[in-house]
């Protein structure tokens, strides 16, 4: 990629989007182009293909999806599944047909099968059932690494995919409704210490394992891989680190300053019992992770903590 080479980021108002265009920014690149969805509704293929024919663009990011956490994966299934697959369709088709220089699509680490050997290789895909609570998402970004796979055997794309352990960080969705473990778990301390209620309440038993990486990371690797990956087989990116729910809950609570206690409420349900990825191939490209958990959460916390405000005034 050239400084001034037109650059598409797709989802640049999600966190991972947000990420990537601030990445860009800060090494100088200056032909970036973003819509919102209320500019270009991504599930719409002629409006993509009008606008990729319009703007051309040498090089995608397709950051954009329908996310959430495991009550919004398991309450809105048809959605997510049918969302996913228009927008990641729409995209590289399009970046198809215009002859897009180069295409990095983002999937997630609930693609590998619930009960896959841990860390999770990158073959382990398809060999297994899947975590039913957020199978339809799953499933889509599955269908994206295919289509990208798909591409790249019939008309020689360089498409490629990458696959990032879970996220948090700037950008990210506090509504508890539709939100990640981590910035549900900073919204719930952070009310409860303002309450000062005497204990809040965590889904689960709290002993499911999971690995976290700051957003700012994955954008950092994401442009690693844009300028050094051209491989068919998509590439994991994490920390390698673990942390069960339960410590991640400690930790949380120690950063937002809550002195109530925690009750796991074990009628819900934990998802997958672990998820830890293998970066041994990104990790041996050279790229490593900068941020770790306790110094990211800190800044997740100062960030959300302006989001409160502002929803307050």
């Amino acid at each position: 990629m050239e400084k001034n080479s037109k650059i598409y980021v797709a989802g640049h108002r999600g966190m991972v989007g947000s990420a990537i265009v601030r990445r860009l920014e800060k090494e100088g690149f200056n032909n970036i182009i973003v819509r919102t969805s209320s500019e270009l509704d991504l599930r719409n293929q002629q409006a993509v293909n009008d606008f990729f024919a319009k703007e051309k663009p040498a090089y995608v990011f397709l950051a954009a999806a329908r996310v959430g956490g495991i009550l919004a994966n398991n309450t809105y299934r048809a959605e997510f599944l049918y969302d996913n697959l228009l927008i990641e369709s729409n995209i590289i088709h399009a970046s198809y047909l215009n002859k897009a220089e180069k295409l990095l699509f983002l999937g997630s680490s609930c693609i590998y099968p619930k009960l896959a050997p841990q860390p999770l290789k990158e073959e382990y895909l398809l060999t297994g059932l899947l975590e039913s609570t957020n199978e339809p998402y799953a499933i889509a970004k599955i269908a994206g690494i295919k289509l990208c796979e798909a591409y790249r055997d019939q008309y020689g794309c360089n498409f490629i995919s990458a696959m990032p352990t879970n996220l948090y960080g700037p950008g990210d969705n506090y509504d508890l409704k539709g939100s990640h473990v981590i910035p549900a778990m900073i919204r719930k301390f952070h009310e409860a210490k303002e309450k000062n209620e005497a204990f809040t309440e965590i889904w689960g038993s709290g002993s499911p394992l999971r690995e976290f990486m700051y957003a700012d990371d994955v954008a950092d690797a994401c442009v690693f891989l844009m300028r050094n990956y051209n491989d068919k087989l998509f590439i994991n990116i994490g920390t390698g680190e673990e942390i069960t729910i339960k410590d991640l809950a400690l930790l949380i609570k120690e950063v937002v300053g809550f002195g109530g206690e925690i009750k796991f409420d074990k009628t819900k349900p934990d998802g997958t019992p672990r998820k830890l990825m293998d970066n041994s191939r990104i990790n041996n490209m050279g790229w490593k992770h900068k941020v770790s958990l306790k110094e990211g959460l800190k800044k997740t916390y100062t960030i959300f903590q302006e989001v409160s405000k502002k929803e307050t005034i």
